[in-house]
């Protein structure tokens, strides 16, 4: 979505919004993730430990923030909303703070910064444009010793 978003903004294209914009997502820059997933493999800790931000905003108030960030005179656009998308995303990281002394240092404001310096407005930028400058990864318990593990750390552009 942050990609997508930026990418639509900077371009002065419609920002795509599915369903009502309600579903609340939190936001989390990469390089907390990477200092928590640290951590985490340093620990002794066996059980999942929610990593993330627990700020949570509509997606709607998320387009309408990166359209007043980006200057965007973009239009934003409702389109049907997927049948599995999740109302809520907010992680409760009290385990993490806990046992790993962490959470997010960059706020939502300065992780976007960051990321709009790396979306050039290039035809090669644009086949890249939902990877460029953010962790993506999927966690998922290894059964055999109930450790979290990565399954893709950095994105093409990351320092």
């Amino acid at each position: 979505m942050v990609p997508a978003f930026l990418d639509q903004a900077l371009r002065g294209e419609p920002m795509t919004v599915f369903g009502s914009g309600s579903q609340t997502r939190s936001f989390c820059y990469v390089s907390d993730l990477v200092d928590g997933l640290y951590r985490l493999m340093l620990s002794e800790e066996r059980y999942p430990v929610n990593l993330g931000n627990p700020r949570e905003m509509t997606i709607l108030e998320f387009a309408e923030h990166i359209r007043r960030m980006t200057g965007s005179k973009s239009e934003i656009v409702f389109r049907d909303l997927p049948e599995d998308d999740p109302k809520q995303r907010q992680p409760d990281i009290t385990k993490a703070r806990t046992l790993l002394g962490w959470e997010p240092r960059v706020p939502l404001d300065e992780g976007l910064r960051r990321n709009r310096r790396l979306f050039p407005r290039t035809r090669r930028y644009r086949r890249l444009s939902g990877q460029v400058g953010f962790l993506l990864f999927r966690v998922a318990p290894v059964p055999t010793c109930q450790r979290l593990r990565p399954t893709l750390l950095f994105a093409p552009g990351m320092k």
